[in-house]
């Protein structure tokens, strides 16, 4: 089962290769890892999904991470209400002749078409990773010829204040 966590840590050089250094020497397997700066500077964001489904291995794994001194905070929000997205190009061999049926297939999905070319099409996917796995397995008949994915990036909903506005739109109807 794939665990997501977060991770909080100073945003200085050599953090990335230090807390992937730390995976690798335990032994656990990284699916994906996303980085990027907060809304706080010198912070930045890791979003790292293993495959775990010992719930003691995911709790070493936070352990270990917190010894890491630039980390500040760890949580797996695996089991928490929250937003997760990832970002996939897919170039698909598209001729003129299937140019719109691949057109009229990403359409449910919110795909987009951001690059043609004579032969292909490059299209831009982002939403849920099991939504990003289901395009590419209906465009891969039509020959996916590059693939690149960002990996999942996620952070927990803001449940307390969905209940706040909740409340507040309950109190206004009466």
């Amino acid at each position: 089962m794939n665990r997501i966590l977060t991770v909080i840590v100073n945003n200085h050089a050599g953090v990335l290769n230090r807390i992937t250094g730390l995976f690798l020497r335990r032994g656990f397997n990284i699916q994906s890892i996303t980085v990027g700066t907060t809304e706080v500077e010198d912070q930045s964001r890791m979003t790292i999904v293993i495959d775990a489904d010992d719930p003691a291995v995911v709790e070493q794994v936070i352990k270990q991470l917190y010894k890491q001194i630039d980390v500040l905070k760890v949580t797996d929000i695996t089991d928490m209400p929250m937003v997760a997205r990832e970002l996939a190009l897919i170039r698909v061999n598209s001729p003129l002749s299937t140019r719109s049926e691949v057109t009229t297939l990403i359409e449910p999905f919110r795909a987009s078409i951001i690059d043609v070319g004579r032969e292909s099409v490059t299209i831009q996917a982002t939403g849920h990773p099991d939504k990003i796995e289901a395009l590419i397995a209906l465009l891969r008949p039509y020959g996916i010829k590059e693939l690149a994915r960002t990996g999942v990036t996620a952070f927990t909903r803001d449940t307390e204040k969905v209940a706040e506005i909740s409340r507040f739109n309950k109190v206004r109807a009466l």
